[in-house]
């Protein structure tokens, strides 16, 4: 079940489905990003998917994710295909820059909904392919 529900987590997340990545989050939900502060709750987390879409297009592929036997925790290894469509606050100018990146994210689970995502990503790489 863990795995199924960090499968449905990223696959929504490719179809650009905010609702149905909300969906798999439990009420008690905290999104640890790779730079920034905590967001804590489904509303801020929306509000940032919201962003993101807006900001980046982005496809993950080489899926590969793993479980623990109890069903509380989860990671996953993917790619990151992107293009930075509008310039983001205190980042470099987006000109359409494309951009291929290696990342992970690691969730705790309670009652079969993801409380905790902590996507990890490296910056420095990121920045020096769109400059």
């Amino acid at each position: 079940m863990t795995k199924t529900t960090i499968e449905n987590y990223y696959a929504a997340f490719n179809r650009g489905d905010i609702p149905a990545m909300l969906d798999t989050l439990h009420d008690d939900f905290a999104h640890h990003v790779n730079e920034g502060s905590v967001r804590l709750g489904k509303a801020a987390f929306a509000d940032f998917c919201r962003h993101m879409s807006e900001t980046y297009h982005e496809t993950l592929t080489d899926m590969v994710v793993f479980a623990n036997d109890a069903g509380t925790r989860g990671a996953a290894e993917f790619t990151v295909n992107g293009t930075y469509l509008r310039t983001d606050p205190g980042l470099p100018e987006a000109r359409g820059q494309t951009y291929v990146l290696p990342a992970g994210g690691f969730f705790t689970l309670k009652e079969g909904r993801i409380t905790r995502v902590t996507t990890y990503y490296n910056l420095q790489d990121w920045l020096a392919q769109v400059a």
